[in-house]
């Protein structure tokens, strides 16, 4: 197969991967701020959200993840000299084998509150989907410029991304108070 296909493949799946991610815990803060609601509502809400969450999770975050990784792999394999040898390329991988981490310290919420025993808040929460924006916002940007990215102000750029994104979810909290 064309690696032009597998480039679109992978990137159809990273893309639907992202959007698991960012929607599961989106979930997770709709379902730990149901225990607000009258017990009736809190019922209802928290038994459609684990419903949503659970179809989402299995039907379209896990196979997203395994699918982009697949034929992210397919393309260093039938490239290795090029891609084994750029550092932008191990920077890469590098932050996806810490968004795997992440996905799967996802999974284990995920299966806390399907079994009702999550201690979470919605604002660790919040914070915890702003690390996905983080790990997306730093592949992107390694991506796209690959070896003309000045690794200084990349890092400090990736930096000031998550103080603002920490702060935004402070203000946020304020404002819904």
């Amino acid at each position: 197969m064309d690696l032009l296909y597998i480039r679109a493949l992978h990137i159809i799946f990273v893309l639907s991967w992202f959007a698991g991610l960012f929607y599961i815990v989106r979930l997770f803060i709709y379902h730990v701020e149901a225990n607000d609601k009258n017990e009736e509502a809190k019922q209802v809400l928290q038994a459609q959200f684990k419903i949503m969450q659970y179809r989402l999770w299995y039907i379209i975050t896990w196979p997203a993840a395994i699918l982009a990784t697949i034929f992210g792999y397919y393309m260093v394999i039938n490239n290795t000299a090029y891609y084994l040898e750029s550092a932008w390329m191990l920077s890469k991988i590098g932050l996806t084998t810490l968004l795997w981490i992440y996905h799967i310290m996802t999974h284990l919420v995920f299966r806390k509150i399907q079994q009702g025993k999550s201690t979470l808040t919605s604002i660790q929460l919040r914070l915890w989907n702003e690390l996905a924006t983080l790990f997306m916002v730093s592949i992107v940007f390694i991506v796209v410029l690959k070896n003309a990215l000045n690794w200084i102000y990349g890092t400090i750029g990736f930096f000031a991304v998550g103080v603002a994104l920490m702060i935004a979810v402070r203000l946020y909290k304020r404002y819904r108070s």
